[in-house]
């Protein structure tokens, strides 16, 4: 019974009927339980739907725990110790906990939970499970993470430089290189908000360089996950 409640859990296997119905219900939780969160006012139909999200990823997160020895593929009880502490697990709790003093408000313990209201944003990254195309992006991700980082090393060193170049061409420009390092982020995605800028020629021909290469770095990560997207569907049919 264990190992059929892990396949449907937890393998996405398109021709298992309760398997998908499972993963809709997951998906559609996950998304409805968010509507509060774009909301400053606390409905009463918020609070019913938090606690039926929450009851619902409790179940989920028990379901789970308890066939941990399948997910991690040992036996005896180090499994379950262990799958606590795994990523997703972790993603779970936290989407669960800021949630659990609605159900129960004798425990004062976890009031202090509520100041993170936000962390309900976490369940978002639970929808990974549940839905194939985000999948095959985090395995694309996950394939390309040495190219992603190397691009994310040259993105840094590139800012940082940048930051240090301005700030000693147009010291009264930049309060601080904070502000420096803002504006070479800002100059190299190409957003170019306008709060903060040079004024003299040179910085203004530093910030033109500055947005050129921006645009070349930025296209780099996209190439990267473009390429491994299309050799995953290549690899599927």
């Amino acid at each position: 019974m264990r190992k059929r409640i892990y396949e449907i859990i937890e393998l996405a296997n398109e021709n298992d009927k309760i398997s998908r119905i499972y993963d809709v219900i997951m998906m559609s939780t996950i998304f409805i339980s968010l509507i509060p969160l774009a909301f400053k006012t606390d409905f009463y139909m918020f609070h019913i739907i938090d606690v039926i999200a929450v009851m619902i990823f409790i179940v989920d997160y028990l379901l789970r725990w308890g066939t941990a020895d399948y997910k991690l593929n040992k036996k005896g009880i180090v499994p379950f110790i262990k799958y606590p502490f795994t990523f997703m697990a972790i993603i779970d709790l936290v989407s669960i906990l800021p949630s659990i003093t609605l159900m129960n408000g004798s425990l004062r313990v976890l009031r202090v939970i509520r100041l993170f209201r936000t962390f309900r944003i976490f369940r978002i990254f639970k929808a990974v499970r549940y839905s194939k195309s985000i999948r095959i992006i985090r395995d694309v991700i996950q394939n390309s993470k040495e190219s992603l980082i190397a691009v994310g090393v040259l993105a840094i060193m590139y800012i940082l430089i940048s930051a240090l170049i301005i700030i000693n061409i147009e010291p009264d420009s930049f309060n601080n290189y904070f502000d420096a390092v803002y504006w070479a982020t800002v100059s190299l995605t190409t957003v170019g908000y306008g709060d903060i800028y040079p004024v003299t020629s040179l910085g203004k021909v530093i910030t033109m360089i500055s947005s050129f290469f921006g645009i070349a770095i930025i296209a780099l990560p996209s190439g990267i996950i473009t390429a491994g997207f299309m050799e995953s569907i290549n690899a599927e049919h």
